[in-house]
């Protein structure tokens, strides 16, 4: 037997051609075989059928159909956010040519940790990050994996410009990854400031402002994790300049609206902000991981800046090699920015906005039919593409068990979110191919779910 062979190189294209046969067959196999958004049946269940499919996984001699075996039981066990009725959380379905554009990055392995490693990459991050950060009102952004490394990485920057005495003021309805970034940086305990309509206080934050000894950060939300709300960014950037504040605005879900010229004018604000978190696997509809942190200060930057004599060597640098180390805490990265940049440019602004204003017209339609509907109730109508709703009369207990009887029969997948004090069923609209026949059947496997939990 030879040697196995490379993704990359000059043989690599026709090497991985009967792979992705492999792959796209085994996808179609898995996903006939789980028939829905979820398999049913529970973990329980899941955990039975992938152990038996991956057998020893360390075999004294290879298994030739490993790769077939495998990502169908995989496929056959996902949740396939790209289904109608997987709509739990803000886990989109990924775009076919984001996929594909993805498969290059991973074929050519480019590391983004010195320039040697990633030498056309390193270029297209800068055209990328520079792109994205305009349109926030920023000069420049960092690839990270997602909104909670953004969120830590902003906080780690505020400290360092500001001092280890910095105090980090949040709304109460702040994603949790907000209060981890306090205690990752050993920064005093964060403040919490009310939200009671569920978006942060502009009045509370001012009396928080007055009252917390300085220097200040102010962290607040555009698109809550619960139900998608946008705090009222004017008015909490207007109180964060009137007391000298720093502020990171929280946009991993709610920065896609940014694409929308219909959905757009609700960011207003958000150029007032000296660091945003964008996270593009959600209204981007890229494969994870596809996140920035926007900068308004390119010399925060410099806290950055980190020197290891064999990636960045001072006479490298001199000579003009990219410094890339400065790019990001972690050291070897792979080059996200090819699937977002194609994706970019392959639809545009126009089509990226469509893709937005789609999701959100189902959130629409789909608050629209609970509305009207008498066996339920909806909390609010949505602000961006999230519907939270529960069955009128219900208990919490009732509730929770409903959601858990769809996740176990893999029926539908529905999140969970506490507001007002209740438990309710959280909707969240991602997939632009939905029709309104699929949200309307959505709708009526809760109804048919409840029915074996309503006493009688």
């Amino acid at each position: 037997m030879g040697l196995p062979p490379l993704a990359s190189g000059p043989h690599g294209p026709d090497t991985l051609r009967p792979l992705l046969d492999t792959v796209l067959d085994a996808l179609r196999t898995g996903t006939a075989a789980r028939g829905g958004p979820l398999p049913a049946g529970g973990p329980d269940a899941v955990t039975a059928k992938v152990t038996k499919a991956a057998g020893e996984l360390l075999p004294d001699h290879g298994d030739p159909d490993a790769l077939h075996t495998l990502v169908t039981a995989l496929a056959e066990g996902a949740a396939d956010p790209a289904h109608p009725l997987c709509a739990a959380h803000l886990h989109g379905p990924p775009l076919a040519v984001a996929t594909a554009a993805d498969l290059a990055a991973s074929a050519l392995n480019p590391s983004l940790d010195s320039w040697d490693q990633a030498p056309a990459a390193s270029a297209l991050e800068a055209l990328l990050t520079h792109t994205l950060a305009r349109e926030t009102g920023a000069t420049d952004a960092l690839v990270t994996t997602g909104g909670t490394e953004s969120n830590h990485l902003a906080v780690l920057l505020a400290r360092e410009t500001h001092g280890a005495g910095l105090r980090l003021l949040h709304g109460a309805n702040a994603h949790h990854s907000v209060p981890r970034a306090a205690w990752l940086t050993g920064l005093p305990e964060p403040v919490a400031v009310p939200a009671p309509a569920g978006t942060l206080d502009p009045a509370a934050l001012d009396e928080a402002l007055t009252q917390v000894p300085g220097p200040h950060l102010v962290i607040a939300t555009a698109g809550t994790t619960d139900a998608g709300l946008i705090d009222p960014l004017p008015e909490i950037a207007d109180r964060c300049a009137a007391h000298g504040a720093r502020l990171h605005i929280d946009a991993a879900y709610g920065g896609g609206l940014l694409f929308s010229d219909r959905h757009r004018h609700r960011l207003a604000g958000l150029e007032a902000a000296d660091t945003v978190a964008l996270d593009l696997h959600k209204l981007g509809w890229q494969p994870i991981a596809a996140g920035l942190l926007t900068v308004s200060d390119p010399d925060d930057l410099t806290a950055l800046h980190h020197h290891a004599d064999y990636l960045n060597a001072d006479d490298d640098t001199d000579a003009g090699l990219p410094d890339l180390l400065g790019r990001s805490p972690r050291t070897s990265r792979r080059p996200d920015i090819l699937k977002i940049a194609v994706t970019l440019k392959t639809l545009g602004r126009a089509g990226l906005g469509a893709l937005v204003d789609e999701v959100c017209a189902h959130a629409e339609r789909f608050a629209a039919l609970v509305d009207t509907h008498p066996a339920f109730e909806l909390h609010a109508p949505p602000t961006i593409s999230t519907v939270l709703f529960r069955p009128a009369h219900a208990t919490d207990t009732t509730v929770a068990a409903v959601r858990r009887t769809l996740l176990a029969t893999g029926t539908a997948v529905l999140g969970r979110a506490r507001a007002d004090d209740r438990l309710w069923l959280k909707a969240t609209l991602l997939n632009p191919h939905t029709r309104p026949g699929d949200l309307a059947a959505l709708l009526t496997h809760v109804e048919n779910s409840l029915e074996g939990h309503t006493p009688r």
